[in-house]
């Protein structure tokens, strides 16, 4: 693909935009209360949020970063699809019914159903807003690679550019567009990968074993070419076909499993759907139809990155002086989508892509604008006294911060691999987010004291072991040795946040302690029954 400016990729690009423009339009004028905006009012049915749940989970790390992981290492790439897919069962068989029975708008109502508000919530906030910053970092890098492949905009500009405009989206339509914009995004999705890996297979007559031993020939050439022996570059191409290219030992593999599995468990931005559906049988059935869709989503995905290094990797046409893919090393997917269908198809996937982007990016700007202005100003600094006037605008200036902030970051993380930034988010997701919630839905003994150290300890552990891992204070930050040897905190962030929580809970004998072990059984019976949870707004 040259580097002339592709009209068909424009095209269907300002296409898109205008769709959700349109899709903003028409929720802004049924965005009236904060049930609207935090949660579509609670009347989108099972699969509908199902489709929106595999819309806001299906991101740039997953269609861009996944593909491009496999591109580069092949087999271990798969451990992202895996780790990320594993999470949903947790969801489906031991949270969902009881989210959706306790809360309102956010993780923390049910985190805090029945322990001191105050303390609980502002580390619910804390840690929502950590998670979300992470995350969006990997979609603002995504979008910034894409926009300036499709447009040749210098790459700050193009992440300036994509924060404006999602900044528009959420600003004013709230979850209804969030979610409608997902569904159309999933839907879009779903049918590009289905094609591009279609179009792969058929190469090969559909036969798995043609196309992976095409691609083991490939790499081997590249590493002949590279100067490698003969024996060596026989090696090179076969260890795309096993472990131990990306995760190099155990802990590595196992601690970035527990992340990507446990972390999904604990996604704000995911957690929040659970609150847009009428009631708990509807929280199950988004599950199932998410898991579903996201699964087969995965099995897409490796075709993809496999196919990628068979058909772009051996044209010069995609590839920089040096060998690396145009435009970034996450646009392998980009590439094989004008590889195998030409400018108009890679016209309607480069609008698919940022369409994943903005939809991913809507949720997660809702979800950290959610934190601020329901669990920090209205619950806590208000405590619950504050008309819904006041915090819609609370939001709104949260969604214009956490923009600005966005797309700051976005800029200084140019270079990392958007999978990789996507798994810290998950380490800190799995870290805090989803001791606290387990605990507090599972185990009778669990006080606000427990709560609150187990939840503080496992976040600053996964925050400052990110830090001191090879990505950032090697990567980033410029230091020659890691102070932690390990891409991924969380087999220590974890356990110590389970181990907290347990222990303080344990020795805690204050009258607050009391009170919330009295708590427990009007809460499993809510969260079981559903009596007394909140239904849908009429509309």
């Amino acid at each position: 693909m040259s580097g002339d400016t592709n009209w068909a990729a424009i095209a269907m690009f300002a296409g898109f935009v205008l769709l959700t423009l349109g899709i903003t339009r028409w929720a802004a004028m049924r965005v009236k209360t904060t049930d609207d905006f935090y949660t579509a009012g609670g009347g989108i049915t099972g699969f509908q949020n199902g489709l929106a749940i595999a819309g806001d989970f299906m991101s740039a790390a997953s269609f861009l970063g996944i593909s491009a992981q496999i591109y580069s290492d092949g087999y271990d790439g798969l451990i992202y699809s895996i780790g990320f897919l594993v999470g949903w069962p947790i969801l489906l068989f031991l949270m969902a019914e009881r989210l959706r029975n306790l809360g309102r708008y956010t993780f923390s109502d049910v985190a805090s159903f029945r322990f001191a508000q105050t303390p609980v919530r502002v580390l619910a906030a804390i840690s929502t807003l950590m998670v979300v910053l992470f995350y969006l970092i990997a979609q603002m890098v995504g979008a910034g690679q894409l926009i300036r492949l499709l447009f040749g905009l210098p790459y700050p500009l193009a992440v300036c550019l994509v924060g404006l405009m999602m900044t528009l989206y959420v600003l004013f339509g709230g979850m209804i567009a969030t979610t409608w914009v997902q569904i159309v995004k999933a839907v879009l999705l779903l049918g590009a990968a289905s094609y591009i890996a279609f179009a792969v297979m058929w190469r090969f007559g559909f036969s798995p074993e043609a196309l992976f031993a095409r691609a083991v020939e490939v790499k081997t050439a590249i590493a002949q070419s590279a100067g490698a022996t003969a024996g060596e570059a026989a090696q090179a191409g076969f260890a795309i076909m096993g472990p131990g290219g990306f995760i190099q030992d155990p802990v590595s593999a196992i601690s970035l499993g527990m992340a990507l599995m446990f972390g999904t468990a604990g996604l704000p931005h995911i957690l929040m759907r659970f609150f847009t559906v009428p009631d708990a049988k509807a929280a199950r059935m988004s599950v199932l139809w998410a898991t579903g869709w996201i699964g087969y989503f995965y099995l897409l995905t490796f075709i993809i990155g496999f196919g990628a290094i068979v058909l772009v990797a051996t044209d010069p046409g995609y590839l920089d002086p040096e060998g690396g893919l145009l435009g970034g090393g996450n646009m392998a997917a980009v590439h094989l989508a004008h590889a195998v269908g030409g400018d108009l198809f890679l016209g309607f996937v480069s609008a698919v892509a940022f369409a994943t982007i903005l939809a991913v990016v809507a949720g997660l700007t809702l979800s950290g604008a959610s934190a601020v202005s329901h669990d920090l100003f209205a619950s806590v600094f208000r405590r619950g006294r504050v008309d819904q006037a006041q915090e819609l605008r609370v939001s709104r200036i949260t969604v214009l911060v956490l923009a600005a902030v966005a797309i700051g970051l976005g800029i200084l993380f140019e270079q990392q691999n958007v999978a990789f930034m996507v798994s810290l988010a998950f380490a800190l997701a799995a870290s805090a987010n989803f001791p606290v919630l387990i605990m507090s839905l599972l185990w009778g003994e669990c006080t606000t004291r427990g709560v609150v150290t187990g939840g503080a300890v496992g976040l600053t552990l996964a925050l400052v072991l990110t830090i001191l891992s090879p990505t950032i204070w090697v990567g980033v930050l410029g230091y020659a040795e890691p102070v932690f040897p390990y891409g991924s905190p969380a087999i220590i962030s974890m356990p110590a946040a389970f181990f907290t929580i347990w222990l303080v809970s344990l020795l805690d004998r204050s009258g607050r302690a009391a009170v919330d072990r009295a708590g427990y059984t009007a809460q499993r019976v809510r969260s079981e029954t559903g009596i007394g949870a909140s239904g849908a707004s009429a509309h």
